[in-house]
């Protein structure tokens, strides 16, 4: 029989840029009093791998471009909030008072392109996905391998809002199985 088993990490610290997202989820594995398994599979946030490869943009340094500004306008959002969503954007879904989504650079249909500014330093500071979620997942595994000589598997996940706000969900944006066949396991 198979089973799954959730276990939260403590002693995770603040994730600033260039920390070292393998050994910081190393330390927290230690600390929690756990020990790190083939074929374990670890779960991070979308937010302390943004920051730990430096997503976070201040808005100040943010040029709007002339249909950010008109878009600003329709929407009630800030000009330079809206240059940042269309720069991580490919198309827009959909615009009115308060809203604005996007089809995102990495194919997801996402509300601000996913950019957040909860739990960033600074007010006038936001947070944007990261650049290659996959990449990102591949790196951290393989430097848990490289540490350890266990093989895991690496997950990316997002909070993203429904339709009509009616709730959130989470969804992988980048992971980094196990081996050839890994995503086998996982159906």
């Amino acid at each position: 029989m198979v089973s799954l088993v959730l276990t939260p990490l403590s002693g995770i610290p603040v994730v600033r840029a260039g920390g070292d997202l393998a050994q910081i989820a190393l330390s927290g594995i230690a600390h929690s009093g756990e020990r790190l398994q083939a074929g374990d599979v670890l779960v991070f946030a979308q937010k302390i791998v943004s920051k730990a490869e430096g997503r976070t943009v201040n808005l100040a340094t943010v040029m709007p471009s002339a249909r950010a500004f008109e878009l600003a306008q329709q929407t009630g959002k800030d000009a330079r909030l809206v240059e940042l969503i269309l720069q991580e954007s490919t198309e827009i879904v959909r615009q009115r008072q308060d809203l604005l989504i996007v089809r995102h650079r990495l194919g997801f249909s996402l509300a601000n392109a996913g950019i957040d500014s909860s739990n960033v330093d600074g007010s006038d500071s936001v947070l944007l996905l990261p650049v290659d979620p996959d990449g990102s997942a591949a790196r951290i595994r393989t430097a848990i391998r490289e540490h350890t000589s266990v093989d895991v598997g690496v997950l990316i996940i997002d909070s993203v809002g429904r339709p009509w706000r009616m709730g959130t969900v989470g969804i992988a944006i980048g992971l980094r199985p196990m081996g050839k066949n890994a995503l086998q396991k996982f159906f």
